[in-house]
Parts: C-alpha cells; structure tokens; sequence
C-alpha cells in the first residue's frame, strides 16, 4: 500500500485546498421574462427555453383568508 515518505507540511497542503473553493454561480437573464437562471436551461420562472413554452410555469396561489 502506497504510504506518503514525509509528512506534508500546512503550507503545501493549504497550497492544494486553495482550488477547493465554491465559485459563484453563472446565470444569465431569460430573454422572456429576465429573470436569472443557469445557460441553457429552462426559465424556473416563465417556462421559456429558446424562445417557446417548453414547461407551463406553476402559478402561485394568494393567501386564502377564511
């Protein structure tokens, strides 16, 4: 079984955590509505894709007061 010769010290194993990192997310306006949403998927918002409708958008419900 393979076993490191030396230990490693903070700064090298710091050095290889620094790519780790959580980049933020790449969104685009829809064309449709402009809202933001990833590259090349379905607006959540409007249900557009390449300028038709491919999902119906859920409609929200208002509050029910009783």
């Amino acid at each position: 079984m393979a076993v490191p010769k030396r230990r490693k010290s903070k700064s090298k194993v710091r050095m290889k955590r620094a790519h780790h990192a959580i980049g933020k997310p790449n969104l685009v306006p829809c064309p449709n509505c402009n809202s933001f949403r990833p590259p090349h998927r379905i607006c959540p918002v409007c249900g557009f894709y390449k300028d038709r409708v491919v999902v119906e958008p859920k409609v929200r419900k208002a509050s029910e007061e009783n």
